[in-house]
């Protein structure tokens, strides 16, 4: 079995202000998962508390015990990386301006300038 052993009173009590008051709701999750961990819950029984794979539990708690606060937190990064850069963005951004409703063109135009192949929804979105 896996628990957080040491907290001290001024964590506690700042994990339980970030468990009520943090704007992200999956701070506010990995923040009353520590406390809970805290009090004795089970890996198993906060991973059907939270909804979660235990393996997330393990991750949380691994976070939290290398980097503490910051661990609560999600690393920048997370995601799939933008498929184009900022300037091609503002060309694709000037063709919509050009041709505001023909997206089919705007498409054809990406997909022959930068070789790129984006859906409608994406050549919307820039």
């Amino acid at each position: 079995m896996r628990f957080i052993q040491e907290l001290s009173h001024e964590s506690t009590q700042l994990l339980q202000r970030i468990y009520k008051h943090s704007e992200h709701h999956r701070v506010r999750q990995r923040a009353h998962c520590v406390l809970l961990s805290f009090q004795g819950y089970t890996p198993k029984e906060l991973a059907h508390i939270f909804h979660v794979d235990r393996i997330t539990i393990y991750h949380w708690c691994d976070a939290w015990e290398t980097r503490r606060f910051p661990g609560l937190y999600d690393r920048k990064g997370k995601g799939r990386p933008p498929s184009c850069t900022p300037e091609q963005k503002d060309e694709i951004r000037q063709w919509a301006q050009l041709f505001p409703k023909n997206l089919n063109k705007i498409g054809a135009f990406i997909r022959d300038r930068f070789g790129l192949d984006v859906s409608k929804q994406q050549s919307n979105g820039y």
